[in-house]
């Protein structure tokens, strides 16, 4: 890349910024401190202020190999091209591998699979853009490129990708839909749990809305502003009406669950294509357990169910 005269005193960084797509702020300082940044066949920092004809060149390097095992693992795939692949992940399987979850993860079935992942989650997490918890089901969307994974982060941070859940609740919603913001951190004595603090923590909204009530509880919809771990448990948790079958921040006293994880499902998915442009829409039918567990307390869930 050839400085030109509108260039002259930009700083690097900004100048890499500006004249190349895929690569964020974080990134491409990690490539100056990794000295892949050179100007005129000199590594450069940061703030070195540019000249008219400098040459700036800027070296990727490759991922670095995954150490972890490729398993058969049935998957079931929504959509795929040669940028992203949407997946419909059943309760029970971990995003990616991570200490006492080694294998089976959805990692090592999409590896299983012959899918090629991008390198910007690292070597643990690669092409993962955005998690749901072990237990939870339903669509994720997985990044085969660095240059897809950037897109996709990107409309993480500005909401333009957006989630929509299904939830069935245990208690009485004060309102018909409601938002929940608030701070979200590690929890102070149960460093597993996350909590709602009034100090410290990371802001975290919630959007709600009760679509039928239930026995005990009501069907909801609910739709992140923000990607908090575990939030939308946390949320529901901190107006009284945890998710049920949640052994974590559900009710400790209850005698049995109707179900046998929390019932929290990833309904919708809606993103931009990285490559394409286009508006892209997918709905996954929640599983059976939640089906029944609707059912089970005089709901109906055929809204829900494919035609």
């Amino acid at each position: 890349m050839i400085v030109s005269p509108d260039n002259e005193g930009e700083r690097v960084d900004s100048f890499v910024a500006s004249q190349t797509s895929g690569l964020s702020r974080s990134r491409i300082q990690k490539l100056l401190n990794q000295g892949l940044v050179a100007v005129n066949g000199e590594k450069a920092k940061a703030s070195r202020k540019l000249k008219s004809g400098d040459e700036v060149s800027v070296t990727i390097p490759e991922p670095a190999p995954l150490d972890m095992a490729a398993e058969k693992i049935a998957l079931d795939i929504v959509y795929e091209d040669d940028h992203i692949i949407v997946i419909n992940k059943e309760a029970g399987m971990v995003v990616h591998p991570s200490a006492g979850h080694q294998s089976g993860s959805l990692v090592n079935a999409l590896l299983g699979y012959g899918v090629k992942l991008s390198g910007i989650g690292g070597v643990a997490r690669p092409g993962i853009v955005h998690r749901l918890d072990k237990e939870t089901s339903g669509l994720i969307v997985v990044a085969k490129n660095d240059v897809a994974h950037q897109s996709l982060s990107d409309q993480l941070k500005d909401r333009s990708l957006t989630r929509v859940y299904i939830a069935v609740v245990r208690g009485i919603l004060k309102s018909g839909e409601g938002i929940i913001e608030t701070n979200i951190g590690r929890h102070k004595i149960h460093r597993k749990k996350m909590a709602v603090l009034e100090e410290g923590g990371k802001k975290a909204v919630t959007f709600y809305k009760v679509i039928q009530p239930l026995k005990g509880g009501a069907l909801v919809e609910v739709k992140l502003g923000t990607g908090r771990t575990h939030q939308i448990r946390v949320h529901m948790k901190s107006i009284h009406c945890p998710v049920m079958g949640d052994k974590t921040y559900g009710p400790k006293n209850v005698k049995s669950y109707l179900i046998n994880r929390q019932a929290l499902h990833a309904w919708k998915l809606a993103l931009v294509h990285p490559a394409g442009g286009r508006e892209m829409n997918f709905t996954a039918p929640p599983p059976e357990d939640i089906v029944a567990l609707i059912r089970k307390t005089g709901g109906d869930p055929s809204i829900y169910l494919a035609p």
